[in-house]
């Protein structure tokens, strides 16, 4: 069996470029169907250099306490959707698939959060990615025909391949809280919250995500 230092070292030596779409390591193109038809609205082209200035969001308080670092310091994008995905690993961190996405030739890290499992992250610790502190524009959920999924679309990554397992009971509760947030701070309702598979045939965030487990915590 391949151990993960010598998986990261093949996955990094062998990476080819790509752009835009939702891989932290296998993420890809599964044999599923869309769950559902998406909603259509798009929101005008790229704000030039990621910049969120040209379209402060409007934005509220949360209702109960939450972490600092979530709320951003300056300008806010004008977020309206939320895409969830997983790593289809079972271990992995922030930092770890920046390098990985970095190799592939992206910028930097495509998701704006990552939860860890407790195998390369905490259990349940919210990881904010460089994008969200520049409110700039994802790399997660490349969509022919519809690049508001990236420009104004969060990209929150579970750790974990849940086509083998489910989600920790830690990472339910740090999604629900950062989801709760993130659609009372920018007014997203919850018919604009996807699973990565819900916008492109993807098994992405796995078989045994747990959609109405979700809901019932917000």
């Amino acid at each position: 069996m391949i151990n993960r230092r010598d998986f990261l070292k093949r996955l990094l030596s062998s990476a080819a470029p790509v752009v835009g779409s939702c891989i932290a390591i296998g993420c890809g193109a599964g044999q599923g169907l869309l769950v559902r038809e998406p909603y259509k609205p798009i929101f005008g082209s790229r704000v030039a250099g990621g910049s969120a200035q040209a379209a402060p969001a409007p934005v509220r308080p949360a209702s109960w306490n939450i972490p600092a670092d979530w709320r951003p310091s300056g300008a806010e994008r004008r977020w309206r959707f939320i895409v969830i995905h997983h790593s289809a690993t079972t271990w992995g961190s922030a930092d770890e698939f920046d390098r990985i996405h970095r190799a592939r030739g992206w910028d930097e890290l495509g998701y704006h959060f990552v939860i860890g499992n407790g195998s390369g992250a905490g259990d349940g610790e919210v990881q904010i990615g460089p994008r969200w502190f520049k409110q700039k524009h994802g790399a997660h959920c490349k969509v022919a025909d519809h690049p508001e999924y990236n420009d104004v679309g969060i990209g929150v990554c579970l750790v974990g391949n849940f086509n083998d397992s489910r989600p920790t009971e830690a990472q339910m509760r740090a999604l629900a809280s950062l989801v709760r947030f993130l659609t009372e701070r920018y007014r997203i309702p919850r018919s604009q919250i996807y699973g990565h598979g819900q916008l492109k045939a993807t098994d992405c965030p796995g078989r045994h995500f747990d959609y109405v487990d979700l809901w019932r915590r917000l």
